[in-house]
């Protein structure tokens, strides 16, 4: 067995010593037994060159193939290794997690008239960054001197399952149904880093009602997309899986002209409850905004919470919660100064922030706004825009005038 790292950018030549360039890629088969089929090679002129695997006849210092061969080109099924596998993310079935390949490793496997090579499994461990630094060797070293142990994290292929290797394709295995104790929001995050095409596939094969949980999590730019691309029909039974707050603010991103043929087709009942919802959206929350709110990244600890809100809270009138954000300054997590402070003050905050966060849009009716902050006590609630990014927040204090108006 070796690793992709050990054999990318080594260097090819023909069985009578002429150099032709370095490895850069391989090209797999996608399928359960993932075969080699062709080296992606960088000319000694800096040209790609795609030659099938077939013409390899030996892998040790240097790459060696025959004399004679021909280029080709890609074909269906197939895939590049380190453009659309390394470094990305993928499903462990059995671990019902997300994770990352650091690396790959490949078996070879003798036939009576060439040696083929397979894909086996990936690397998702820190050795996987190690070896692809060429640093493995002095860590593990390292580790041996002070009477430490680490053992690589290998994946079997049959325990993976790639989110999205290219084209919008998304294929699972006969374990497909274990993807669902993974989190509706934890799913949805990452669909959202892939094309709307592979949303769709990837929504098709799961089970309805998680379907409807994970769409209630996307961004709302992907919702949109989808009721503006699935039948009427289609996205009026998604609708009536989920929460009526939450599909109100979906029918409101879509045109009027699909809102009605999609609440044509709802049942009676929840198809007027959807309709008074719309007819509140009217009522803006935007003068109910406030900006003094505190946002950190994932990555601070509880030492730079502290300091943070010593930094920048001392004039708020209101505070309770600190928002986390990503590096695209979107809404990821969300604590209270309780949780802050039961932590030693070396802990980041991604240890302990709460993921599934309660948020609202500006296009959402203040009714709604103090709906979700009855039902789940909150003192305050966070705005966000298409983009998850938070624009503000509405605390309880704000919408108690409200209240009144309407007992």
């Amino acid at each position: 067995m070796l690793y992709f790292s050990e054999i990318e950018g080594k260097k090819i030549e023909t069985e009578d010593k002429i150099e032709i360039g370095f490895l850069e890629d391989l090209v797999f088969l996608a399928s359960a037994q993932p075969k080699v089929t062709k080296l992606v090679i960088r000319s000694l002129n800096k040209e790609k060159i795609i030659l099938p695997f077939q013409y390899v006849v030996k892998i040790n210092s240097s790459i060696v193939i025959k004399k004679l061969y021909n280029m080709a080109v890609l074909v269906e099924n197939e895939l590049f290794l380190k453009k659309n596998l390394l470094d990305k993310q993928i499903i462990d079935i059995v671990g019902n997690k997300i994770v990352r390949v650091n690396d790959v490793s490949l078996q070879e496997k003798i036939s009576i008239n060439h040696y083929e090579w397979y894909l086996t499994g990936v690397d998702v461990g820190l050795f996987g960054i190690l070896r692809t630094l060429k640093i493995e060797s002095f860590f593990i070293n390292c580790m041996r001197f002070f009477g430490i142990h680490i053992a690589p994290n290998l994946l079997p292929w049959g325990l993976i399952q790639p989110l999205e290797l290219s084209r919008g394709h998304v294929k699972l295995n006969k374990k497909e149904e274990k993807l669902q104790n993974l989190r509706p929001e934890d799913l949805a995050d990452y669909l959202e880093k892939t094309n709307e095409t592979n949303v769709r596939k990837f929504l098709k094969i799961l089970d309805k009602n998680y379907a409807a949980e994970v769409v209630s999590n996307l961004n709302i730019n992907y919702q949109r997309s989808l009721f503006q691309h699935w039948e009427p029909d289609k996205s009026a039974s998604v609708l009536e899986m989920i929460h009526p707050e939450e599909a109100v603010d979906i029918l409101l991103a879509i045109s009027k002209k699909r809102r009605e043929e999609i609440l044509h087709l709802v049942e009676q009942q929840t198809q007027e409850e959807l309709q008074l919802l719309i007819s509140l959206s009217r009522t803006s929350i935007g003068n109910k905004l406030t900006t003094e709110f505190l946002t950190v990244p994932s990555n601070f600890t509880v030492n730079d919470v502290i300091s943070s809100i010593k930094k920048n809270t001392a004039d708020f009138g209101f505070f309770a919660a600190i928002y986390v954000i990503n590096e695209k300054k979107q809404l990821i997590g969300v604590f209270n100064l309780h949780e802050l402070l039961m932590h030693n003050l070396d802990t980041p905050v991604y240890k302990f922030m709460i993921q599934n966060i309660i948020e609202i849009r500006l296009t959402t009716p203040i009714e709604i706004a103090v709906r979700k902050m009855l039902h789940y006590r909150l003192p305050a609630i966070p705005v966000v825009n298409n983009d998850k990014q938070i624009l503000g927040i509405v605390t309880f204090d704000q919408v108690v005038d409200y209240i009144s108006q309407k007992m």
